[in-house]
């Protein structure tokens, strides 16, 4: 048995156990209906596990850089900026004008297109690269968080308030009824991406190695770009943005496992994603009673991480 098999092992009962913890810690007496909403918390947590490690690990490998993320591309600014348009325009009416259901779709959409324009407009000749895509997504995401924060300024404080429930990962506010539609979509997301390993795996040598060795490469860079934004959007419109979750569980997979094969790094960082979400939610239900929210401690937690990975890494 190999070392990365075992540690895989490892991470699974870890998995499993802390499951274990969060369906029967401190149930009531009356079990039945809260084990019922943890189990689908625990599934919804999953999904976005699987969701953020899946586009992060893909997105480092194409852009050949462990600190980049999705977010850098602007997805996350343009979900904030939908979200603070729509309360700007209907205020306290925006949820009884469009519904969770509609919110959800609305958001898909609207990342997906800003995803599909930007592609199209960079990958319309082969010779442009990764890095303008970058530098544009980059351009993007402040334009778009630049007019969210004058919109939020202007506007009334009531109204504000329930944009803050909006733009805060949370997994005690999920509508359940939305699972199954971005099971759906992540279900698909994976049957393409489990089939593109041994590509990616080529592709993290390089462009130039990658195109010698035959592989065709800007039709997998698109591929591959089309599917980060859609698990993006799926991630993002179901429980709100996580900035840092990205940076923090991939490098800790690289730390844990010093291989470049994908069909090992994925499935890897998908548990540690989702140790490290399950185990902040645990500590948000039981050490601080819901007094904050899941992502300003992941956010704390990656944040520092992040600091200390630009400060051990010489070259970005």
């Amino acid at each position: 048995m190999s070392i990365q098999l075992k540690k895989i092992i490892l991470l699974t009962v870890v998995m499993l156990g802390l499951c274990a913890l969060f369906l029967t810690y401190g149930l009531p007496t009356n079990w039945a209906y809260s084990f019922e909403r943890r189990s689908y918390k625990v599934f919804a947590i999953g999904m976005v596990s699987c969701a953020v490690a899946y586009s992060s690990i893909v997105f480092q490998t194409l852009t050949h850089n462990r600190i980049l993320t999705p977010s850098v591309m602007g997805f996350e600014a343009v979900y904030l900026l939908f979200q603070t348009v729509i309360v700007f325009m209907y205020g306290d009416k925006t949820f009884s004008v469009i519904s969770a259901k509609e919110n959800f779709f609305l958001s898909i959409v609207f990342m997906l297109g800003f995803a599909f324009i930007l592609f199209k407009l960079i990958f319309k000749k082969e010779n442009h690269n990764l890095y303008l895509l970058l530098l544009i997504g980059l351009v993007l995401e402040t334009l778009f968080h630049t007019i969210s924060s004058f919109l939020q300024l202007i506007l009334d404080p009531n109204d504000f308030l329930i944009l803050q429930g909006t733009l805060y990962a949370s997994f005690n506010a999920i509508n359940y009824d939305l699972i199954w539609y971005a099971l759906v979509v992540l279900l698909g997301c994976f049957g393409i991406g489990l089939t593109q390993f041994r590509y990616l795996d080529v592709i993290g040598l390089g462009k130039a190695h990658a195109v010698n060795l035959g592989v065709p490469y800007f039709k997998k860079v698109r591929l591959h770009l089309f599917l980060i934004a859609a698990l993006v959007a799926v991630s993002t419109a179901l429980v709100g943005p996580i900035i840092f979750l990205g940076v923090l569980v991939t490098n800790l997979t690289y730390e844990m496992f010093k291989t470049y094969k994908h069909h090992i790094l994925i499935p890897a960082c998908c548990l540690v994603c989702f140790i490290s979400i399950l185990g902040a939610q645990f500590l948000v239900e039981h050490l601080f009673s819901f007094n904050i929210v899941i992502s300003v401690i992941i956010n704390f937690i990656g944040g520092l991480y992040f600091i200390y990975l630009l400060l051990k890494t010489r070259t970005l």
